[in-house]
């Protein structure tokens, strides 16, 4: 391959600086053969901790950086694969998990990898309690009983549960980001009034990953390093170099003229205009986010089961999917993205105004006023103004109600929306991750605060028999019976409550030919660079 030789001389520092943009222009040219680099939108990344990270730019330089206990198989997403636990077994009693740890594996200090880490880790996430710990808390863990429940000895970590959940309901659970497993010695050495290293760690990395972080410069880009010895073998790119590049036009400028291997925040225009491209590949990948209407159960008029269904036949799935959102969202009327145990793919609504009206004329319902709050995004505008557009067809005026990422979250949060235009991404790749917040509603009062429950959020007092499938299905061992009990409990919702799922979103990533083996994820996880060749 071609590329300039002051790149193949340059020390790291120097490299990230010309493949970054330092440089004039005349100095980029092909990447290296050893050099992924990838423009991205980033600015999402809040902290580089697994304890903490729950951004999708952080998920993916976390999965490239740090192992879990068990993991994902790039190749072949879906079936568990080992990764610092070499092998795992469940206990009679349902409730008692053994890891027998891997004893090839080091960290990016070159200290091994041990049972003490991986039981320090979890306990760490537990203790300090920031955002994603529910992951692993909804197994009874607590700050005070976690040194009991998550222990180490020689080469053998054991987790007891509170209850005998589904095994896989676990074991899914732990590939999270926040399963992680930290080098103790490295982020103790860094520990400030006893915060267990998670100043330090909020910038840098302290794993066992294929990659370590060399540079990190916020909203702006990061460098990973390989590690010379990683136990699945040395990756083939030394270095990923990720830029933070918000404008699409621009991704696709720096793509064409091979300054990176890939784009992925393109347009669909920008997706098309580059189809004849013969030194450019687009690959699809179906993501795991949701993007729905909720509509609020406080609101007399939307908690009427005929005004609920009537609206559901008032949406342009097909006409959005086929027009401004082609190629990057696909009709998806279920609350499990496909990808996961017991999706449903099912679409039994379509735009028909004549059916919605005459369900709006039962209801006794006419000349309907509504907000729809929505954030200033360019997809989530074109929805909503398509929507303005089918419900005002039925004689319901539409105001749109648009807002920043915060101020639409806070008044959903707060149930003071009439219908809101959200997306809503699983936090774990086990189907319990979506059921638990779509599905499930303990307590329906504005006093408790459950504001992690898309069910509360929206005021749905979840119907008793649904929630009780709910809470059975995550205890269920078998898994095609578990299965089962999620496409029922997803058809009763579809049917029922008042949430209108319309699309699954498609990751479009924009590579230059060559570039083989990366992988975005899919519905369940992060994106993977250690598997990437040139």
């Amino acid at each position: 391959m071609i590329f300039n030789p002051l790149l193949r001389k340059a020390g790291p520092a120097v490299m990230a600086a010309l493949l970054l943009g330092a440089a004039p222009q005349a100095m980029m040219a092909e990447t290296p053969a050893d050099t992924l680099v990838i423009a991205d939108a980033i600015d999402d990344i809040v902290s580089l901790d697994p304890a903490e990270a729950f951004e999708w730019s952080g998920s993916d330089l976390l999965n490239n950086t740090y192992d879990t206990l068990v993991e994902l198989d790039p190749s072949n997403l879906g079936p568990l694969v080992p990764g610092l636990a070499e092998s795992w077994e469940l206990a009679d009693d349902g409730v008692t998990y053994t890891f027998k740890m891997r004893s090839d594996a080091k960290f990016a200090s070159g200290n091994p990898v041990t049972a003490e880490d991986a039981a320090w880790s979890l306990q760490r996430a537990v203790k300090l309690d920031k955002t994603p710990s529910f992951i692993l808390t909804q197994f009874g863990f607590t700050p005070e009983n976690v040194e009991e429940k998550i222990t180490a000895e020689g080469d053998t970590l054991t987790i007891v549960t509170d209850q005998p959940y589904a095994p896989s309901f676990f074991y899914n659970c732990l590939t999270a980001t926040i399963g992680s497993i930290v080098d103790k010695q490295t982020a103790m050495e860094h520990e400030t009034d006893g915060d267990m290293g998670y100043e330090w760690l909020k910038t840098n990395t302290a794993g066992s990953g294929a990659y370590y972080l060399r540079t990190y410069k916020p909203a702006d880009s990061y460098v990973l390093e390989a590690k010379e010895e990683y136990w699945r073998g040395t990756p083939a790119m030394k270095r990923v170099f990720v830029r933070h590049v918000p404008e699409p036009a621009t991704e696709r400028l720096l793509l064409e003229k091979g300054d990176i291997d890939i784009a992925r925040k393109l347009t669909p225009v920008d997706i098309e205009g580059i189809g004849g491209n013969e030194d450019l590949k687009v690959e699809d990948t179906e993501k795991g986010q949701i993007m729905y209407l909720a509509l609020n159960q406080k609101v007399e008029p939307l908690a009427d089961p005929k005004v609920i269904e009537a609206i559901k036949y008032l949406v342009d799935y097909e006409g959005m999917a086929s027009t401004f959102l082609k190629g990057q969202y696909e009709v998806h009327q279920a609350f499990l993205p496909n990808g996961f145990l017991g999706a449903l793919s099912d679409t039994p609504y379509s735009l028909d105004v004549e059916k919605a009206k005459a369900l709006l004329a039962e209801a006794g319902v006419s000349d309907l006023s509504l907000t729809l709050t929505v954030r200033n995004n360019q997809d989530r505008m074109e929805m909503a103004q398509s929507l303005q557009n089918t419900l005002g067809q039925a004689g319901i005026n539409v105001e749109l109600k648009v807002g920043t990422g915060k101020e639409v979250l806070g008044e959903y949060r707060a149930r003071e929306h009439q219908i809101a235009l959200e997306g809503w991404g699983p936090d774990y790749p086990d189907p319990h991750t979506n059921a638990d917040t779509f599905a499930r509603n303990p307590d329906n009062s504005d006093e408790a605060q459950l504001t992690g429950l898309l069910a509360w959020r929206t005021a749905w007092a979840v119907p008793k028999d649904i929630q009780d499938e709910v809470d059975a299905a995550v205890l269920e061992k078998d898994s095609d019976t578990r299965a089962e009990m999620y496409l029922d409990i997803q058809r009763k919702h579809q049917a029922q409550s008042p949430f209108i799922p319309m699309f699954q979103v498609i990751q479009q990533n924009a590579l230059r030919a060559n570039v083989e083996g990366f992988n975005a994820g899919g519905s369940i996880h992060s994106a993977f660079y250690w598997s990437v060749t040139k």
